[in-house]
């Protein structure tokens, strides 16, 4: 059964995530290293939830969870995925399943991404449920200082710019529900050039490795494996919006089955649901549901 391996981002973290993987000695490896690199501990982190909901922790605890998740997947040769892609953060997984960056390399930029994000202190975000889908688009478009940030599913987007002018487009567009999020800043806005550009600095002499599976991207879904391409995309990212509706609609049309959600929660599961049917979605974000997939009937 052709499958697609995804990954989620910022907003999907839970206490507890990845803490039983690290009673397999492969994971605890993964685990150590990234404590080397990062300076804190990521099973503790996520162990105590302390810190968690913060960017600069949030986002290198999910990188690290994920990837530990990528490599017992692998090991046990389940589920073996023919495209990949990741939500936001999850690109960087995706990118590292795909053998475009090793673990360490992924580790170090997340930890910077994160930082920087988390500085961020210009703009706001929101969350917007059941819309007009036109009359939106309209209303951005009109509207200077706001963007299109997530396109999640057909009926639940996340809008991202300045407070007047987020506050200006829910005026003119009906919406079933509006929900501030609590982020530091404007993420997948212009209003992010500042950070983005300081993070272009870490990662403009990065050497990328050609795909091994093609990577749809948040900012172009085409399957790609060209390092160079890849790396642009990744270059576009932190500006640039999530084009996650397009990522999904897309699936089918490669041959994809089969859509295994590779960390914690069900949060891309429910997004694929919504968005087309008859994909299989599975989930996998613990020991026990890595062995309910490696079982011979799975």
């Amino acid at each position: 059964m052709k499958t697609a391996w995804v990954f989620p981002g910022q907003g999907s973290q839970t206490v507890g995530m990845g803490v039983d993987l690290a009673a397999i000695p492969e994971a605890a490896a993964r685990f150590q290293q990234a404590e080397t690199i990062l300076g804190w501990s990521v099973v503790q982190t996520c162990e105590t939830g302390e810190n968690l909901s913060e960017t600069r922790y949030t986002q290198p605890c999910l990188y690290t969870v994920e990837c530990a998740l990528v490599d017992l997947l692998r090991d046990r040769r389940v589920a073996e995925p023919q495209v990949v892609a990741g939500h936001s953060l999850g690109e960087y997984v995706a990118l590292y399943a795909a053998g475009v960056l090793d673990f360490e390399t992924g580790l170090n930029l997340v930890k910077r991404r994160g930082e920087l994000m988390s500085q961020a202190s210009e703009g706001q975000m929101a969350a917007l449920m059941k819309f007009d889908r036109d009359q939106l688009e309209a209303a951005i478009a009109q509207t200077e200082g706001v963007v299109l940030a997530n396109d999640n599913s057909p009926l639940q987007v996340v809008i991202s710019g300045t407070e007047a002018a987020i506050a200006q487009v829910l005026s003119q567009v009906k919406v079933r529900r509006s929900v501030p999020l609590d982020v530091s800043g404007a993420f997948h806005s212009p209003l992010m050039e500042p950070a983005a550009a300081e993070f272009q600095t870490l990662l403009e002499p990065i050497d990328f490795n050609a795909a091994t599976i093609p990577v749809l991207s948040n900012v172009d879904p085409s399957p790609e494996t060209a390092a160079a391409t890849l790396k642009t995309r990744l270059q576009q990212q932190m500006t640039g919006s999530v084009r996650w509706r397009e990522i999904v609609l897309s699936l089918p049309e490669l041959g994809i089955e089969q859509v295994l959600e590779v960390g914690p929660g069900k949060v891309l599961s429910g997004l694929v649901g919504r968005t087309v049917k008859g994909l299989n979605c599975l989930n996998v974000g613990t020991v026990a549901e890595l062995d309910t997939l490696a079982e011979p009937s799975a």
